[in-house]
């Protein structure tokens, strides 16, 4: 018989997910990120002090208030639906028809399962149906799925489907190349490793068209 603990530890240590969505429960914004961020900084407090650490000491006093204000406003802030960048489309007027990539954006994400920092980059590209977005609110966009628990499996889809409603075109494409500080740090410690992860949609799941955008961004992985 499998021990529950052992399970879940292993799900983490795997980094699986057991949810496409990030797993929010229905009373999660009931209150103020003011009173988060107070309930935050006492479990904050505990797990210092529990670990023997003199909260009386200057340099640490301010720690508890300092992560939980990082917490709900910083690093987790895209759990909040209030904080969705508005992503604003335009016209093509132009009549671009081409491929657009947006390579080389910079992610800085957690990752759910031991809370360590997940650091790398975001590649995408889009190809008109008709509206465009601009290339800012890409950026914004990976940025507020990234400030939340995640995985990295998870923040591609979710950067692609919300371009895809966004641009109301399934011609979206994400490729997302990151280092796991959970992988690097602890556990196995390999600091070399990084991990590779994509979503292709419409037009993009043609080889060819892969094979282009992956030119763009000078990636030799196969898909």
């Amino acid at each position: 018989m499998i021990n529950n603990e052992d399970f879940l530890d292993e799900i983490g240590d795997n980094h699986f997910s057991s949810n496409a969505q990030n797993p929010l429960r229905a009373d999660a914004f009931d209150i103020t990120d003011e009173e988060k961020i107070e309930k935050i900084k006492k479990d904050v407090e505990n797990i210092l002090q529990t670990l023997g650490m003199d909260l009386t000491d200057d340099s640490i006093k301010g720690t508890p208030n300092r992560v939980a204000k990082m917490f709900v406003k910083e690093i987790f802030g895209g759990l909040n639906p209030a904080k969705q960048p508005k992503a604003s489309t335009f016209d093509n007027n132009y009549k671009y028809g081409e491929m657009l990539v947006e390579k080389n954006i910079t992610v800085y994400s957690t990752c759910e399962h031991h809370l360590l920092p997940i650091i790398g980059r975001a590649h995408v590209a889009y190809i008109s149906s008709g509206r465009v977005i601009g290339l800012s609110k890409m950026n914004r966009i990976v940025e507020y799925y990234a400030k939340r628990p995640q995985v990295q499996e998870r923040l591609t889809m979710q950067i692609v489907q919300e371009l895809q409603k966004a641009l109301g075109t399934e011609d979206v494409a994400c490729v997302i190349d990151a280092k796991h500080l959970c992988v690097n740090s602890r556990g196995i410690k390999d600091i070399e490793s990084s991990t590779v992860t994509s979503e292709f949609g419409g037009k993009f799941k043609d080889p060819q068209t892969k094979r282009e955008f992956l030119d763009y961004i000078k990636l030799d992985t196969q898909f």
